[in-house]
């Protein structure tokens, strides 16, 4: 589930137009901690975990790569 997470991670922001250094501001974390969300050696907090849904506007089942039911 880590390697689904991370890659729609990255798509999203990509997507989006922004930069790590930019969702990292938004998340109120460092950019390193950012990049370890992404890279897959950290995993975020359940709040940041909602942050990044809200900034992305896809629902945390969507980011995570769960089916919606």
């Amino acid at each position: 589930m880590m390697k689904v997470f991370r890659e729609n991670l990255r798509e999203l922001r990509i997507a989006s137009g922004l930069t790590q250094r930019e969702v990292a501001e938004k998340l109120g974390i460092s950019q390193p901690s950012y990049i370890r969300y992404e890279i897959g050696t950290a995993e975020p907090t359940l709040e940041n975990l909602g942050k990044l849904a809200d900034l992305f506007d896809v629902s945390v089942d969507s980011l995570l790569g769960r089916k919606e039911y």
